[in-house]
């Protein structure tokens, strides 16, 4: 198997394993073994456990941008963007929920290079939300843009531990509420009267 398909199976049941067990109780000798190699192999690729969990969150970090950038591309306008980019993420989240549980389950790793990675994550999506925020709406101050992406960005990472939480909240729905609670203050940055 080529190397870099063979990494990309170890992540996939690395996530697996770290989502069901969590962080500290999942054994690299489990992970070796659903994936069918030997465990100093895991740490020929990735060095460590912390190494293996930093290389999950970073490939799902990777995807989460690319799902949002491709909903955003060809908007409408500042409201379609920002419908398009949340949908885009409660869809993600629905969708990957392994993932998901990478992401949100913190607390466990604070000190450690995956905590890094998490907020690397979170950076991505403020940035990316930002650099959004700046083609649509008045960017007279650089810091009003940040700090509506930074809201943003935990506003909707709240109401995804909820819709998780809640199984019945569809990403429509989930995007439908986002929308009802952060257009109005946006709408009046993008110059809209109107904010319904």
């Amino acid at each position: 198997m080529p190397r870099a398909e063979r990494e990309r199976q170890m992540i996939e049941i690395a996530e697996a394993v770290f989502s069901e067990r969590g962080y500290v109780s999942a054994s690299m000798d489990e992970i070796a073994e659903r994936v069918g190699v030997s465990k100093p192999m895991l740490y020929e690729y990735f060095n460590s456990k912390e190494g293996l969990l930093v290389a999950c969150i970073a490939e799902s970090r990777s995807e989460l941008r690319k799902v949002t950038e491709q909903a955003v591309t060809g908007a409408a306008g500042a409201e379609d963007a920002l419908r398009r980019g949340l949908h885009a993420f409660f869809v993600f989240i629905r969708e990957h929920r392994q993932s998901w549980s990478l992401l949100r389950h913190e607390m466990a790793l604070i000190g450690t290079s995956a905590a890094d990675a998490i907020e690397q994550t979170r950076q991505q999506q403020t940035d990316l939300i930002g650099a959004l925020m700046s083609g649509y709406f008045d960017a007279d101050s650089s810091q009003q843009v940040e700090a509506s992406a930074e809201i943003v960005v935990g506003a909707c990472e709240r109401l995804a531990i909820w819709c998780e939480r809640n199984d019945e909240i569809t990403p429509e729905l989930a995007t439908g509420y986002a929308m009802d609670m952060l257009w109005g203050g946006l709408a009046r940055r993008a110059g809209t009267s109107d904010p319904d």
